[in-house]
């Protein structure tokens, strides 16, 4: 989002107006005119917003903000009374001793103040409700669209871009609501109003105090180009340290820092750049303030221009008007400032907008069937093929060629290879992560392209080497596969994944908090607390995508227990690196540079003398593939 050059925010009256004293200078920084961002200009040409569609975002709230704009207008009108009343008071109400004129002049004043105050609490209520709804909708809608891009999607963007866009960009469009868009109709109303006001009192006077406009934007600008660069630089240090925080305060980063020594460097290099950031902010408060200082003095010139005018010989203007007339000058110049900075925060709005709706644009790669094949998940029986499959990342080389595979139901299948032979691009194909590019993968004899997302999560289970857990309890994990599981169940999941014994060995037991990413456990408790996850799912296809390759060999036997219980009676693939976990295998099935060379019974493929016994006969440990 562009800046706007000055950090600190003008104080305000009651009214909601800048808080300028009657007749004197700003009490605050004053915001001078802001530079649009290169970066917001360069997003909207790289994927244009209409206006049509932005406006449609505000089309359920149509009454709302007719309501506010009215509001808006009012709160402005009403206020400009304040001069007027005071005018009343010190040039009739008080020399007459008018105590009746004077009691209905105060409670005026006091009723203005009270109806601005009331109108700027409803303004505020129903603007931000206004923004938060239009906030929800958007957040939801990206992160359900998000949701169904494809995992090339993930691997290619930072994952701090996609939670920018969600939360950010998203919370930035919040000042765009309530503050921009309300902000024309407070400008326009309360510059038109003021300048129409001055007028009125005394022509001759009001130009006199406009001429302090031109120089003052003038100044402004000055100001907000010097602190636009140092903010801008001020950003970077701030990403900077955010990176540092992330680098050396999270669960890795701190593990990796006290095993190499690196927290007296660390703690040094955060130092250094806290340092940095206090020169810029000194920079950035103490940018421009002679131009500033000298605003000042142009401001408190021209009351004091007003003033002595009022004392010539000949002036017929009452003491009142003179008083109303500095009173109304002070109050002009920032909706000047603020209608002439409206060509930026376009720019920054619609640049808000690109971005979200650049993300709502993107067509996901895999997408749910317009008219899915309806399948009980209960009477599915199991079997896949792979029926002269063909898969690219990207439009590049074929990863996998002509793959013809059919795994029984029931059945045991092992792949193997060396790395980079295919065998987890071709267990991904399974549950559908990525979508062949000729050919196709069925369950039953139904494309698993036709069928319906949420059935296809149901039919196929999967089980890789990262076994992912939310930083949770161990109760909110295994209830993410099942939400209505009670506890008895739970028991006997973990039971089977074998590490009901060490969960109930835990002060808290099913409450205990698993921590960032399951680092409370052990490599080998984080996959079988995954098993059990995926045993209360209950799939009738598994997929074992190098479940054990990280685990030492005890902990591979014990994990090896809980896969060979979840595999019992489910057609399972399994993806393999060690000899151990194929033996047993019904079927096995090697790949080569993504074709598949052999396919039989491991014990006959070991005395064929082919693929697979040259990778036994060379001593190749078949590792995992990337």
């Amino acid at each position: 989002m562009a800046e706007n050059a000055v950090s600190q925010k003008p104080t305000r009256d009651q009214g909601g107006h800048p808080d300028l004293g009657p007749g004197g200078p700003p009490s605050g920084p004053v915001r001078g005119p802001a530079r649009v961002n290169p970066a917001d200009k360069v997003q909207i040409q790289r994927h244009p917003v209409s206006l049509k569609r932005v406006v449609a975002l505000f089309a359920p709230h149509k009454g709302t903000i007719a309501a506010v704009v009215l509001l808006i207008s009012a709160s402005s009108i009403i206020t400009l009374a304040q001069p007027f009343l005071v005018r009343g008071v010190i040039d009739t109400a008080l020399p007459n001793k008018d105590l009746p004129l004077l009691g209905w002049l105060a409670g005026a004043m006091i009723a203005v103040a009270a109806a601005t105050a009331l109108i700027g609490v409803v303004q505020t209520w129903m603007t931000t409700s206004m923004g938060q709804e239009i906030m929800h909708t958007l957040r939801t809608r990206l992160f359900t669209h998000l949701q169904k891009q494809s995992l090339s999607f993930f691997t290619k963007t930072r994952s701090g871009e996609v939670q920018s866009r969600l939360n950010n960009d998203i919370s930035g469009m919040q000042s765009v609501i309530t503050s921009t868009a309300t902000g024309v109709a407070s400008n326009v109303t309360t510059a038109v109003g003021t300048a129409v006001a001055m007028v009125v009192l005394s022509p001759k006077l009001a130009l006199l105090s406009l001429i302090v406009i031109p120089p003052a934007v003038w100044f402004s600008r000055r100001v907000a180009l010097i602190r636009r660069d140092i903010t801008s630089t001020m950003q970077a240090e701030l990403a900077t340290m955010n990176t540092y925080v992330e680098e050396g305060l999270s669960i890795s980063g701190v593990r990796l820092a006290k095993t190499l020594g690196t927290t007296g460097r660390d703690a040094a290099r955060y130092t250094e750049s806290s340092e940095r950031l206090i020169g810029l902010e000194l920079r950035s408060q103490l940018a421009g303030r002679w131009r500033m200082a000298t605003m000042g003095i142009i401001f408190s010139a021209i009351p004091a221009l007003i003033y002595f005018a009022g004392g010539l010989p000949g002036n017929t203007m009452s003491i009142g008007t003179i008083v109303a007339f500095t009173a109304l000058q002070a109050t002009i110049f920032r909706p000047v400032m603020g209608l002439l900075n409206l060509g930026v925060q376009w720019v920054t709005a619609m640049a808000l907008f690109s971005r979200i709706f650049e993300y709502l644009d993107m067509v996901p790669e895999i997408t749910a069937p317009a008219h899915p094949v309806e399948l009980d998940p209960e009477l599915v029986r199991g079997e896949v093929r792979f029926e002269n499959v063909h898969f690219a990342y990207d439009g590049g080389p074929d990863v996998l060629r002509g793959i013809n595979l059919a795994l029984p139901a029931g059945s045991t299948t092992a792949v193997v290879g060396p790395t980079g032979s295919g065998k987890s691009t071709l267990g991904a194909l399974v549950p559908r992560l990525h979508d062949t590019t000729a050919g196709k993968v069925t369950i039953d004899g139904v494309d698993v392209r036709d069928i319906s997302p949420d059935v296809l999560a149901q039919i196929v289970g999967v089980v890789s080497q990262e076994s992912y857990l939310v930083h949770a309890s161990i109760r909110e994990n295994l209830r993410l596969a099942a939400p209505d599981a009670d506890d008895a169940t739970l028991w006997m999941a973990l039971a089977s994944a074998q590490i009901a014994d060490q969960v109930a060995g835990l002060p808290e037991r099913l409450d205990t908090l698993v921590g960032a990413r399951g680092h409370r456990f052990s490599g080998g408790e984080q996959q079988r607390l995954a098993i059990a996850r995926t045993i209360l799912r209950n799939p009738r296809v598994l997929v074992l995508d190098e479940a054990t390759s990280a685990l030492d060999n005890t902990t591979e036997a014990a994990v090896q227990l809980a896969l060979d219980h979840l595999a019992a009676g489910r057609t399972t693939l399994t993806i393999a690196h060690r000899l151990s976990t194929v033996e047993d295998a019904e079927q096995l099935a090697v790949l080569a540079a993504g074709v598949l060379v052999e396919v039989g019974v491991p014990a006959e493929l070991r005395d064929a003398g082919g693929a697979y016994a040259g990778l036994i006969a060379a001593g190749e440990e078949l590792e995992l593939a990337t």
